[in-house]
């Protein structure tokens, strides 16, 4: 099977020195002018029969038959058909033609049409070959079904598994909706630094790397909030970013070390005011990429046209744990009910710390249909503000959907003592062992004392939400080029 292999690969490129002698080299070629693309054409039948249209794409078989051809091109809307005869294209250019391969890159251009069997065609006139491949594709029946290698060469996957592409085309429209959306709303998109001195905004444990020029350890940003508040400070009221960031983490269906998220911060509004603006990108995204509000994902139909469920985090731990947090005072106690439900905590967990592990392991896979958890215990929320009824908890909230965090938002803390005690408690936690608390930073306490206004602000995982928009299993399905381990190792 190698040796079979080797050889088509052989007069693969056997077939290129031949047309470089001949003076037919497609590499020097430049431009097609590609008029039309296949759905285009087969869309708009009625109105291009007879019609002299230019197509080009990827060869995906081809079927000689003496003095006439059929062959199929794929382009980025799907394929169509292109029958090729010697006495429409010549005699040497039909000869040419017999001798592409599956895989080539090919221009056509001639009149539409329908064949005997009805199916919307070419006839063509020319036949330009603009690449020639040399290699081979996956054999078209079995099609590339071997993931690990649908991840490594994703130009491959693309090309022979629509609806890959299909998820990628998705992709970008979402994107792009969730921008038309925040435009509409009258916020500025920004852009922040991805190296940084100090990496917070979120409790994750960083990339480190070295800057040569001026000879100083920079990380790779794990958050854009610290940077977009800043900017809130300084007067621009309503700003976002869609952005890489990058945790030191493990690999998971729904973890990369680098994913895409999006931050917002709204002056003037608290975490209620993001619920509602949620509540309103979710419908509007959902509405516009998939033309409903339903959405199947796996087994469960996920409804964003109903409101979306409100719930305190102690609520979801009673609902769903059996547990009234309410009368549970001290670390201690709570200890003793996390060894009750034997769920795991460290040493250095503390009371609230041990809420949010009952409600991680007891509440959130319950969680399918949209739903906002409020109201978080102050130890794992260094950033939000406290609410002012009960101190010991803060004005925050996560969205759930398919029993997954979607969304994390704060009303947005100000008050820049309280900010700096925070982060003193964080860097105790870093010294006791805790690699994904925070760190100090200067001058962002800085902007706080200049003055930054009351603030909503949320960081949506855009990856997460494109796996549910397109009911893909797996975070790596939905990253073009997914974080992947050295062949060579």
């Amino acid at each position: 099977m190698e040796q079979n292999l080797n050889e088509i690969l052989r007069l693969r490129r056997d077939k290129l020195a031949n047309l470089q002698a001949a003076g037919k080299d497609p590499f020097v070629i430049t431009k097609f002018d590609q008029t039309h693309h296949s759905m285009e054409i087969k869309a708009n039948y009625d109105a291009l029969e007879g019609k002299t249209v230019s197509v080009a794409g990827r060869m995906m078989f081809k079927r000689v038959m003496g003095k006439a051809s059929f062959c199929n091109i794929q382009d980025l809307q799907g394929n169509i058909q292109a029958y090729v005869a010697r006495d429409s294209v010549g005699e040497e250019s039909y000869a040419d033609f017999k001798k592409y391969d599956v895989g080539d890159i090919i221009g056509v251009t001639g009149e539409v049409f329908k064949t005997k069997t009805g199916e919307i065609s070419v006839h063509a006139s020319s036949v330009t070959l603009l690449s020639k491949s040399l290699q081979i594709l996956p054999e078209k029946y079995h099609g590339l079904t071997d993931t690990d290698t649908r991840y490594r060469q994703r130009y491959t996957d693309l090309i022979m598994n629509a609806e890959v592409k299909e998820t990628f085309v998705k992709r970008s429209k979402i994107i792009a909706s969730i921008r038309r959306f925040l435009d509409e709303q009258g916020f500025m998109e920004v852009e922040t630094p991805m190296l940084v001195a100090n990496a917070g905004g979120a409790a994750a444990r960083p990339f480190e790397t070295h800057f040569n020029a001026l000879d100083e350890d920079l990380k790779l940003r794990i958050s854009l909030e610290l940077y977009l508040k800043r900017l809130i400070v300084g007067g621009l009221e309503r700003v976002y970013e869609i952005g890489r960031v990058f945790r030191n983490e493990g690999l998971d269906t729904r973890h990369n070390p680098e994913f895409t998220l999006m931050e917002l911060y709204q002056a003037y509004t608290d975490y209620h005011g993001m619920m509602d603006l949620t509540e309103a990108m979710y419908r509007r995204v959902a509405q516009e990429v998939n033309g409903s509000m339903i959405v199947t994902y796996g087994e469960n139909e996920i409804d964003f046209s109903k409101p979306f469920e409100r719930i305190t985090m102690v609520d979801a731990v009673k609902k769903y744990a059996g547990v009234d947090w309410t009368e549970v005072k001290t670390t201690e106690q709570a200890r003793e009910i996390a060894d009750k439900l034997h769920v795991e905590y460290e040493d250095r967990h503390r009371k609230g710390d041990i809420l949010s592990l009952i409600f991680e392991e007891y509440a959130e896979k319950h969680l399918i249909q949209p739903t906002f958890v409020m109201d978080h215990p102050i130890e794992i929320s260094p950033l939000t503000k406290k609410k002012p009824e009960d101190p010991e908890y803060v004005e925050r909230f996560e969205m759930f959907i398919n029993g997954w965090e979607m969304a994390n938002a704060y009303s947005e803390l100000n008050d820049p003592i309280d900010q700096r005690e925070r982060f003193k408690a964080q860097e105790a936690m870093l010294a006791a062992g805790d690699e994904e608390a925070n760190t100090t930073d200067e001058d962002f306490l800085n902007a706080l004392e200049i003055g930054m206004p009351p603030t909503g602000g949320i960081g949506y995982g855009i990856d997460r939400l494109v796996m549910i928009m397109t009911n893909s299993p797996a975070i790596r399905d939905v990253l073009l080029f997914p974080t992947m381990k050295s062949l060579d190792k």
